[in-house]
């Protein structure tokens, strides 16, 4: 390389530069001003003009010589080289970039210079310190409709998710979209978002297949990667939805547990459960049913739900409610703080709670004893009347009992044996569930008793505060950073951040019940009790101890 003095009129353009938008008049300007203050800091490169010329071509600094001229100067320093195996492509484009970003639509050009002078992806991200990712970014953004690059040049440019929808499309529906959209004289601003919109093509992610590689070859589906998206994430998709559900559905009819179907979903999205099926929402039990079916974004989802028992035969009666609420026949009323669905719910986490807390925490032998009479209070047990020999019963209860007697029929245990016999029967008795199986406020003061508040799972999620009034929703904000949102769901989509490492129960759930309604419960059993003493004395059918022996039973357990 050596440095001569040549005249810049002399000086050929090379019709293959790196930079080919025009520079602002702006920076044009200001180039003039320097040259004429202080000339050419960093004279320009050329090399030797081939194919039989004999004059030079520049390689570098076009704009310095064009200033140059107007400026008026007769001779200028420059820097000859030989050209390079690559007509100098990356010097060039390294050059370019040192001095002043290129444009976008430039640099995306100049990757594919590159790579047909066959430089290597791999290559031009160590020349440049660049992610190999990211070349093949701008590689799949140079491939956009040539005439939407040339608009893009001139400053009118999409957003980024426009530009990943814009760059997925095909050249044809590109061109297409471009009739359309294409700027006008009256209207030279582009609207991106509608031709955005017109290439939108639905994804369906290979991170939300439940299938593998076998189906997706049987279906045809071609993975593509997404180089817009985090590169620590599976980003590949595809476009061809049919195939995707087709493939998510046969490994759904492959994977389908016992007692399980495949449902549909409604225009929401919500599943479809078969008629009068109840969803559980706590810990399913082996009796209970699965369904799996398709959210929104293709991916399996599973639910378990519970059939309604048989009817009884002719001839049974069922016990009823003895703390059914009155119908009072408002004809309308304030919405609740939690919805029937949040109550079911509740009824759900109390009963998987309370039944973990009997069978793990520690209680004592008296609680214990309490914790049985009082299971047999709840209005959900069923029993065999001594003197009328009606049934009423489940026959798995007698199980528990079973345990306590040894191979000869004599009742026969130790305290091990019988606790765990009393912590299981008290399992398979307490409900919390809005249903027939609810135990009432028996339940309520049980789980009181063992501490099951704490086995409550994490109720600040998306599904449980959707069941929440806005009063209710804006009172669970209290003691956190959270502050009430002008909408609901914005409030409920900050809680649920919140909540989402910690844990939160609405104070609802809370197993100890109401003083009221427990002084009413209290006051309405014995009401109740007397009054059926009262009946079975004047009909002779009296079954269990009088006043005497209840309090001869007391001394004796003193």
């Amino acid at each position: 390389m050596q440095l001569i003095k040549v005249d810049p009129r002399a000086l050929k353009e090379n019709p293959d530069r790196m930079r080919q938008t025009k520079s602002t008049p702006q920076a044009d300007a200001l180039l003039l001003a320097t040259i004429k203050a202080v000339g050419i800091v960093q004279p320009p490169v050329i090399t030797p003009e081939t194919g039989g010329g004999n004059g030079y071509v520049i390689n570098a600094g076009h704009r310095r010589v064009k200033q140059a001229i107007a400026a008026g100067l007769e001779e200028i320093d420059v820097l000859v080289d030989e050209a390079a195996n690559d007509n100098g492509a990356m010097r060039s484009m390294v050059e370019n970039i040192a001095r002043e970003a290129l444009n976008p639509v430039d640099q995306w050009r100049a990757i594919e210079r590159l790579v047909a002078l066959g430089w290597t992806e791999e290559a031009i991200g160590v020349a440049l310190a660049l992610p190999v990712r990211q070349i093949k970014k701008l590689r799949l953004l140079a491939n956009v409709l040539p005439a939407m690059l040339d608009h893009m040049a001139k400053g009118d440019m999409p957003n980024e998710q426009q530009l990943r929808t814009i760059a997925a499309a095909s050249l044809d529906e590109q061109k297409e979209v471009w009739k359309k959209h294409k700027p006008s004289k009256a209207d030279p601003q582009v609207s991106w978002w509608s031709v955005a919109q017109a290439l939108q093509k639905t994804r369906m992610h290979a991170r939300h297949a439940s299938f593998g590689d076998d189906l997706a070859q049987a279906y045809g589906i071609q993975w593509v990667e997404d180089l817009f998206a985090p590169a620590d994430e599976d980003s590949r998709y595809t476009t061809d939805v049919e195939a995707f559900l087709g493939a998510q559905q046969e490994w759904m009819a492959n994977n389908l547990p016992k007692k399980g179907i495949i449902a549909e979903t409604t225009n929401c999205g919500e599943v479809k459960l078969p008629a009068k099926a109840e969803r559980v929402y706590g810990k399913p039990a082996k009796s209970d049913c699965t369904a799996m079916y398709l959210d929104r974004d293709g991916r399996v989802q599973t639910v378990h739900y519970r059939m309604p028992a048989a009817k009884k035969p002719k001839g049974q009666t069922g016990t009823g409610s003895d703390n059914a609420p009155d119908a009072v026949g408002e004809v309308s009323k304030p919405r609740p703080d939690v919805t029937r669905k949040g109550a079911e719910m509740i009824g759900d986490y109390r009963t998987d709670a309370l039944r973990e807390a009997l069978g793990r925490a520690p209680i004592e032998d008296d609680a214990l004893m309490a914790l049985l009479i009082l299971a047999f209070a709840g209005q959900n047990v069923s029993v065999m009347t001594g003197s009328g020999g009606t049934y009423y019963g489940h026959s798995r209860l007698a199980k528990n009992a079973a345990a306590l007697f040894d191979a000869d029929g004599n009742l026969s245990f130790d305290m091990d044996t019988l606790r765990v016999a009393a912590r299981t029967m008290l399992v398979n008795v307490f409900s919390c569930r809005e249903n027939a199986t609810n135990s009432g406020i028996v339940a309520r003061i049980a789980g009181a008793v063992v501490g099951a508040d704490t086995f409550l799972p994490n109720m600040g999620t998306e599904e449980f505060l959707s069941c929440l009034s806005r009063p209710a929703l804006e009172a669970s904000c209290k003691e956190t950073p959270v502050l009430p949102r002008q909408r609901v769901k914005d409030t409920r989509a900050a809680l649920v951040e919140h909540f989402k490492e910690g844990h939160f129960v609405h104070p609802t759930a809370l197993f100890a019940p109401d003083g009221v309604k427990l002084s009413q419960w209290l006051s309405s059993s014995e009401t109740t009790a007397d009054a059926d003493e009262a009946e079975e004395d004047a009909a002779g059918m009296r079954d269990g101890p009088s006043d005497e022996e209840t309090e001869a039973f007391r001394e004796a357990a003193e």
